[in-house]
Order: C-alpha cells, then sequence, then structure tokens
C-alpha cells in the first residue's frame, strides 16, 4: 500500500515529530521548522505497519464520514440520531430544528458556523442537565461547564474541578453523552485511570463499556 501524505506542517515552536491519519486515510505530519526531509522519511519508514494499520482501520469504516456540503437532503446527527437538512427562504431565524434542520437560505455562506454554534448551545443545555442529575445522585461537587471545540478529546477534568466537553457530544446517544459526563466526574475524585476509578464509573454506569465502545468505533462521525 502507498502512503499517501497529504501535507507537511512546520511550526518554530515543535520540538517533536508527529503523525496523523485524517479521515480520509491522508497521513498528515507536523515537524519543527529545520527538520530535514531524510529525517521526516526515517520517522515515517519507522512507523509505516501503524500508518498502514490506521489507514486500513479508516478505510474500512461503515459508514464512512462525508463532508457536508449543506445543501435539501443532508442528513446531520442530534443526539445520535440522523435529521434531514432543508433550506428556507425568508427564515428569520438562522436554524430551526423541528423533526428536522432548517436553514435560512440567507446564512448558507456560514452554514458551518450556524451549525456549529447551535450544537454548542445544545451541547451546553443538555450537559448541563446530565452534570447535574449525576452530581446530585452521587454527591459530586464540581466548579463549572465549559463547552469546548476539542476533536480528539470529548471530555476533561481540571484540577479547580472545571469540567470541559467537547460540542461535538451533543451529536451521539444520550447514553454515551451520560457516559462522558460520568467519567469527567468521577475524575473529581480519582484522577487517574486505576481499578479504583473503573469501579467508581460502573457504580454509576454498569453497562458504560457499552457506550465507551460506541465512541471510540462512531467518534469519527461526530463532525461537520
Amino acid at each position: 500500500m502507498e502512503i499517501k501524505i497529504g501535507e507537511i506542517i512546520r511550526t518554530k515552536r515543535r520540538k517533536t515529530i508527529s503523525l496523523q491519519i485524517t479521515d480520509d486515510a491522508t497521513l498528515i505530519i507536523r515537524a519543527p521548522f529545520n527538520v530535514s526531509k531524510e529525517t521526516i522519511k526515517d520517522v515515517v519508514d519507522k512507523h509505516k505497519d501503524w500508518i498502514r494499520r490506521k489507514i486500513n482501520e479508516i478505510l474500512s469504516r461503515n459508514p464512512k464520514f462525508v463532508q457536508k456540503n449543506f445543501v435539501n437532503g443532508e442528513n446531520f446527527l442530534y443526539l445520535g440520531k440522523y435529521y434531514r437538512l432543508t433550506l428556507v427562504n425568508g427564515q428569520k431565524e438562522p436554524l430551526v430544528f423541528k423533526n428536522g434542520f432548517f436553514l435560512s437560505e440567507a446564512y448558507l455562506p456560514i452554514a458551518k458556523e450556524v451549525f456549529i454554534n447551535w450544537y454548542r448551545k445544545r451541547a451546553y443545555e443538555k450537559i448541563s442537565e446530565r452534570v447535574e442529575w449525576y452530581a446530585k445522585k452521587r454527591g459530586f461537587r464540581y466548579n463549572k461547564i465549559n463547552i469546548t471545540k476539542a476533536e480528539k478529546r470529548w471530555g476533561s477534568c481540571s484540577s479547580t474541578g472545571n469540567l470541559n466537553f467537547s460540542w461535538r457530544l451533543i451529536m451521539a446517544p444520550l447514553p454515551v453523552i451520560d457516559y462522558v459526563v460520568v467519567h469527567e466526574l468521577v475524575h473529581l475524585e480519582e484522577k487517574n485511570h486505576l481499578k479504583s476509578f473503573w469501579d467508581k464509573v460502573k457504580i454509576l454506569m454498569p453497562d458504560y463499556e457499552k457506550h465507551r465502545t460506541w465512541l471510540k468505533k462512531n467518534g469519527y462521525l461526530l463532525k461537520i
């Protein structure tokens, strides 16, 4: 299998070479500014088995992620279900959800931003609700909730008790959202992923492994 290099991104602040396989099975390389092409090639050759394995995983995905074009009939995820997009002429609100998404044609040039803003608001509402419910159930004390634009990290818990969640989670089924919420709440007490951590997660969510697996297998779909 030929390894397709999509882009080499050089930055002065980077100290090491990192490899990333995108959702279209393209290799992206991030490297320090002064690293030679020969050094980059050596790193790629050293990790070629890992690269090919990751590419095969992506190519075998079903369903495959399709980049959104914001046209009539496209499907968008919300709480684990797909809803169809309809473009509307003369609608005052940028985006309306009513058993489907209705996007004002006037906002087509910034359609992606409109969707992200909508998702962020719904993520904050729903995740705040779920955090509060589980926190009361178990007596967790947290500081505040932040909705982030993180692409690889679904949630995190800071040393000051702040809970951070990616807006992309709102596209997942509610039990999967609950798993991430429980995961981060337990981190308020257990900082590492030791047995004691997973034991506490299991008390609150006995079937958490099912939802964790869903996120690992389908997380690539939670984006636009």
